[in-house]
């Protein structure tokens, strides 16, 4: 990977979950078992239903929110506020990934699907708490979740950031088609490569990428 790929790079924008923490630590999966929960309840159907309905929506709107608001029109804030009311046990901090990213030069943001509350408890449990110079989350794209480009582009315009000096880190990459049509370096960030001509670079160790990246 060469250095100067990223040498004009003066925004760093992580996604949060399975990129700032390993998809071992099973976070995630303690919210899908309250996303299904609160489906179930909210629409009255069974356990098998609920689920399907949770993947459906996350596949077809980009979250399941995103499917539950146009489909059902359901109210955003109480949904985020259930689904993200998980502990942090999985988590340890990690100094090395914590040094590697205050290393890098220009301003580091978090623009997370979750809510910035949420993103906060997590880099926090991880370590990483006063790295970033902002944290965005879903309710700062007015519920808007990535991949919708118009969310892309409120976070982006609120932050005032360049899309042409800045790189984007995401676990999945439907999240990384925009910033690459937007002319940001992408990289993704997952056990396995995805083969898809928006993904420019990808790493299974964020923190070692990193290092590589400011190396001298």
């Amino acid at each position: 990977m060469p250095h100067d790929a990223f040498s004009h790079v003066t925004d760093w924008v992580f996604d949060l979950d399975h990129t700032l923490y390993p998809p071992s630590a099973r976070l995630f999966a303690l919210i899908e078992v309250r996303m299904t929960a609160w489906v179930m309840e909210t629409l009255g159907v069974d356990h098998d239903e609920a689920d399907r309905l949770r993947h459906l929506y996350w596949q077809t709107h980009g979250t399941t929110l995103a499917g539950l608001m146009r489909e059902h029109d359901v109210d955003p804030e109480p949904y985020l506020v259930d689904v993200h009311d998980i502990p942090m046990d999985s988590l340890i901090p990690d100094p090395d990934l914590a040094a590697r990213i205050a290393s890098l030069p220009g301003r580091r943001i978090i623009y997370t699907n979750g809510t910035a509350p949420y993103a906060e408890r997590v880099i926090q449990a991880r370590g990483l708490s006063g790295l970033f110079d902002a944290i965005y989350g879903v309710e700062h794209a007015g519920f808007l979740p990535k991949p919708d480009h118009a969310a892309f582009h409120t976070v982006f315009t609120r932050d005032g950031l360049t899309p042409q000096r800045a790189a984007m880190f995401e676990d999945d990459p439907r999240n990384l088609a925009v910033p690459h049509a937007l002319g940001m370096r992408t990289v993704h960030v997952a056990p396995e490569r995805a083969d898809a001509p928006h993904v420019q670079y990808h790493t299974d160790d964020l923190s070692s990428f990193l290092e590589r990246l400011t190396r001298i």
